[in-house]
């Protein structure tokens, strides 16, 4: 017996199937875009494929979401308040953090000033990621092509070549310097620890932000009276904590080649501010950085207070780190006379 054939499709039940079809598509392509998304924000790798055949100033719109984010999500403090508890922890993870990029990151990684183990490197590259200042390997390959052409057309964070709004954080943000220069930072990229950290940068600072948040629910709900819960410790603790890290860092590059005095003539505009020491712990004495970069201490007089030197001389006595390297009297000693000649600036790269 023959089955009947079933009857053709009215108009409404055609045009219902194509918006089926036409809405699983666009689904499936914002699926497709998401997964794109996620993978740029948190595989460095992908940066690699972002950076042929773009403008050297033409900003990546896809990795900067996160960043202008933050800086958005600031607001939220008219929302959530504040609490002493939630300032504390803000300060304190502000100044972790800014020791971890000036310690580890900066003395460390970039210029080898002292030497450790290589389980506390791991402990210090985790620490320096958690700044959100992407991975060490990335960073402190940036930081030797610096101190190789300071001031000069690849210097990248230059403000006498590109301008202060684009040497303090534009160069950054553009679709060139998100891939990392690994030849530059060789002796640091044999470890592939560090190579996960610096490929899957964006994990430690995740970690940081979701376990301030669940610590200030704990504290909200263990000790009510503190006033506090896991919103107002994020938004303190993790976002503007981090925000003002980020500027505080960025001044060195920017302000620091425009602002203070100069003790020594180096071929760039490096200069020491006692006010961008104060908060960077030691690293607004640049013009004595520039002098001599290989060594750890960066206020070469005493009366330059240096915070991190301080913390890494304490490391030091605790036998976690050793090998730091001292100002040399020639440098300290060096008359004015003998200061001029920009050629003369020792360990260029320092490493």
């Amino acid at each position: 017996m023959k089955t009947a054939a079933p009857p053709p499709a009215s108009d409404e039940e055609l045009l219902s199937m194509n918006v089926d079809r036409s809405t699983v598509s666009g689904i499936r392509r914002m699926l497709m875009w998401c997964r794109r998304l996620l993978t740029c924000w948190f595989d460095g790798h992908e940066d690699a494929a972002l950076v042929v055949d773009r403008d050297s100033k033409q900003l990546d719109q896809i990795r900067t979401i996160p960043f202008f984010a933050m800086h958005l999500a600031v607001l939220a403090v008219f929302l959530v308040g504040w609490s002493p508890v939630a300032v504390a922890t803000a300060v304190f993870l502000y100044g972790v953090r800014m020791f971890a990029i000036t310690g580890f990151y900066h003395r460390y990684f970039s210029h080898r000033s002292f030497r450790t183990t290589r389980g506390m490197q791991f402990v210090f590259a985790v620490l320096g990621a958690s700044a959100a200042e992407r991975g060490p390997l990335w960073w402190a390959a940036n930081h030797r092509v610096h101190h190789a052409h300071s001031d000069q057309p690849a210097d990248v964070h230059s403000p006498r070549q590109h301008g202060l709004w684009w040497s303090h954080m534009g160069w950054f943000l553009a679709h060139n310097q998100l891939a990392t220069q690994l030849p530059r930072i060789k002796d640091f990229a044999r470890y592939p620890e560090l190579h996960f950290l610096n490929r899957y940068d964006v994990l430690v600072p995740t970690i940081l932000g979701v376990s301030v948040f669940f610590f200030g629910e704990w504290l909200g709900s263990t000790y009510p009276s503190l006033g506090t819960n896991g919103w107002q410790m994020f938004i303190w603790g993790f976002v503007i904590s981090t925000v003002v890290l980020w500027h505080g860092t960025c001044t060195i590059n920017s302000l620091s080649h425009v602002f203070g005095s100069r003790r020594y003539e180096t071929s760039d505009d490096s200069r020491n501010n006692l006010w961008l020491a104060l908060i960077t712990m030691g690293e607004g004495w640049h013009n004595n950085h520039h002098k001599y970069p290989s060594a750890t201490r960066q206020g070469f007089l005493w009366w330059e207070i240096d915070m991190t030197y301080y913390f890494l001389r304490g490391l030091q006595a605790c036998g976690l780190i050793w090998g730091i390297r001292p100002v040399p009297a020639w440098v300290l000693n060096q008359p004015s006379s003998k200061q001029a000649d920009g050629s003369a600036d020792s360990d260029k790269i320092a490493v």
